[in-house]
């Protein structure tokens, strides 16, 4: 009797992933707009923050420990088939594209298909554009002075690191609120309670180089445990991004940099403009490094104190397989139509500029 590789069940599953990467491919952006990203993802929210926004902890970690199980018992299966060893091989493989078929169907549908949304510039009307040597300098100074005029507005900041005191209790609940309200100031809706959750043990996100991560999967984003308390709130709300629509990876920093500095606490307005002052930090070191090099001579101690204190606690994290991770994460964020791969992120330093520049 001939064995089946590709039963119906699996050529379902591999075609619906198919469909689903054509369908992200051609559709019209107003189209996503209007009837995904404002229509179904909304009710995608809201079934997420019925099923798992009142766990005490990460969903991940559940969906983990089933995937292990389900992993444990395909191999089972593999190992004590009874089938002759080529058969199994190539049965093993046909499941493995019905799987990676079902991976794509269920991302998409869960949440990938924002990446192909109306970009937030057009909403705000302002045109992000590749800053010159002149326009970043300038926009090196205008941020250092945000940092430290809000820095030496927080009580004792002085010449050492700042106070892990000025954190505001319920961190998770703060950035929410602020990126609803901000979303809401642009008419987009929040439907829902998204989650922005805290991953143990520390550096399970940072030793791959990632400060946090959002899992269509389960409806949350989440953020490294060993985050430095000056950069928590930043990451927290661009997660938060990601969970209330957002795929575009600059246009999340963009949100977290505008819910920071539009807070009424003022250490979150530091919080803020101290992490996008990183971003154009390296963006002019990269052009400019004897410029840059004077200038950080010249920087007060304070912030220097900061910025080192960040450092230090990212360097207790180091990478692993650092080249591995970057060609992984360049090709998913080419994928899906990123086509900057992860320079994406430093497009916060291009939205910015716009938008300071039509503000005045």
């Amino acid at each position: 009797m001939p064995v089946k590789f590709f039963s119906n069940q699996k050529t379902i599953w591999i075609l619906l992933g198919l469909f689903a990467m054509l369908l992200s491919s051609v559709l019209p952006a107003t189209f996503v707009e209007q009837f995904y990203s404002r229509g179904f993802f909304r009710g995608v929210r809201w079934f997420f923050t019925g099923l798992n926004s009142w766990l005490p902890f990460a969903s991940v970690y559940v969906l983990f420990f089933v995937l292990l199980g389900w992993l444990g018992y395909r191999l089972l299966r593999f190992f004590l088939g009874g089938l002759p060893w080529s058969v199994r091989l190539v049965k093993a493989f046909t499941a493995l594209l019905a799987f990676a078929g079902g991976v794509i169907f269920f991302f998409q549908l869960l949440w990938g298909f924002n990446y192909s949304r109306k970009p937030l510039e057009s909403t705000l009307d302002i045109q992000p554009e590749p800053l010159t040597i002149s326009e970043l300098k300038t926009e090196m100074d205008a941020t250092t002075a945000d940092v430290l005029r809000i820095r030496g507005m927080l009580p004792a900041s002085g010449d050492g690191v700042i106070s892990s005191s000025f954190l505001p209790p319920d961190l998770e609940t703060t950035m929410r609120n602020g990126l609803k309200e901000l979303l809401h100031s642009y008419d987009y809706p929040t439907p829902g309670m998204a989650r922005a959750r805290q991953l143990w043990p520390k550096g399970l996100l940072l030793r791959i180089s990632t400060a946090g991560v959002y899992i269509p999967f389960t409806g949350e984003g989440n953020v490294d445990a060993g985050l430095h308390f000056l950069q928590l709130p930043f990451v927290m709300a661009h997660e938060l991004s990601h969970a209330y629509g957002f795929g575009d990876e600059g246009t999340c920093n963009f949100l977290a940099y505008l819910t920071c500095i539009r807070s009424e606490n003022q250490f979150l307005n530091y919080v803020g403009y101290l992490y996008y002052w990183r971003y154009v930090a390296s963006e002019y070191r990269s052009v400019q490094p004897e410029e840059f090099k004077m200038f950080w001579e010249n920087l007060p101690q304070g912030l220097k104190a900061d910025l080192q204190a960040i450092k230090e606690e990212m360097d207790k994290y180091p990478d692993i397989f650092p080249d591995f991770r970057d060609a992984t994460y360049n090709a998913y964020l080419h994928a899906q139509g990123i086509h900057d791969g992860m320079k994406n992120y430093d497009r916060v330093v291009m939205m910015v500029h716009a938008w300071r520049k039509k503000a005045g």
